[in-house]
C-alpha cells in the first residue's frame, strides 16, 4: 500500500510539474522571440542611424552648429553624440572618407552631402518609428502572457500542495531547490519576469522635421560649417 500511494504521489507531483514547466516554457520561447526581435532591430536600424546622426555631426564638426542642428531637425536631445567623435581621425576616416555630395564646387558638394545625410537619417528614423509599435505590442502580449500565468499557476500554493503531499521524491526540475535551499530561494528562482518596456531596450529617436521644410536653413548651416572648415585648416 505504502509503495502504490508513494507512486501516485509522484505521479501527481509530476503531473503538476509538468504542467507548470510546459506553460512556463511556452512563455520562455515568447520572450526569446521578442528578444530576437529586439536584436534585429537594433542591428538593422538603430546602429544605421547612429551612422547617419554621426556623420551629420562630423559634417558640421562645432558644438554650436550641432546644437543648431539639433533645434532645426527637431531631436530634442544629441543622440549618439560624444565629443570623442570630433576629435577621432579613426571615425572620421571611416564615415567620410570617398563621400562626395554632388555639386560643381566643393562647398556645393560638401552641402550637398549633408542634406543626402539628412534625407537618409530622416527615412530611417520614420523606419524606425513605424516598427516600434510592433515591438511594443509584443512585449505587452508577453507581459500579459505572464501575469495570467501567475494567476492560474501561483508557485507558492504549488509548492505547498506539493510539501502537503510528501517531503521527497520531487519530480525533475524541482528536486535541489527544494531539498538544498529555501522555498523563497527556489520560487525567487523559478520566476518569470516581465520584459522591460521597449523605451528601455532602445533609442526611441522622435520623428525629424521633414527636409523640404528646413532644407533654406539647413544649407545656411551648412555654408556656416563649410566656412569654418575653411577658415580651420592651416
Amino acid at each position: 500500500m505504502a509503495d502504490i500511494e508513494k507512486a501516485l504521489t509522484y505521479e501527481i507531483k509530476k503531473e503538476i510539474a509538468d504542467r507548470y514547466f510546459g506553460l512556463r516554457r511556452l512563455i520562455e520561447k515568447d520572450q526569446e522571440e521578442l528578444a530576437a526581435q529586439v536584436k534585429r532591430y537594433t542591428l538593422a536600424l538603430e546602429q544605421k542611424i547612429c551612422t547617419e546622426l554621426v556623420r551629420i555631426y562630423l559634417l558640421l564638426a562645432d558644438d554650436g552648429l550641432i546644437q543648431e542642428f539639433i533645434e532645426l531637425a527637431g531631436l530634442g536631445d544629441r543622440f549618439f553624440y560624444d565629443p570623442y567623435l570630433l576629435e577621432s581621425p579613426a571615425i572620421r576616416a571611416r564615415l567620410l572618407q570617398g563621400r562626395r555630395g554632388k555639386g560643381l564646387t566643393p562647398a556645393g558638394r560638401f552641402r550637398s552631402l549633408l542634406l543626402e545625410s539628412y534625407k537618409t537619417l530622416e527615412m530611417l528614423v520614420a523606419l524606425s518609428r513605424e516598427k516600434l509599435p510592433e515591438l511594443q505590442d509584443r512585449q505587452a502580449i508577453v507581459t500579459q502572457e505572464i501575469a495570467l500565468f501567475y494567476r492560474k499557476n501561483d508557485l507558492g500554493n504549488i509548492m505547498g500542495f506539493l510539501r502537503a503531499l510528501d517531503q521527497h521524491d520531487y519530480p525533475e526540475g524541482m528536486t535541489g531547490g527544494i531539498v538544498s535551499g529555501s522555498t523563497e530561494r527556489f520560487e525567487k528562482k523559478l520566476r518569470l519576469e516581465p520584459p522591460p518596456a521597449i523605451a528601455e531596450l532602445l533609442t526611441i529617436v522622435p520623428p525629424l522635421r521633414p527636409l523640404d521644410l528646413i532644407r533654406k536653413d539647413l544649407k545656411k548651416l551648412s555654408n556656416r560649417a563649410y566656412n569654418r572648415r575653411l577658415n580651420c585648416q592651416p
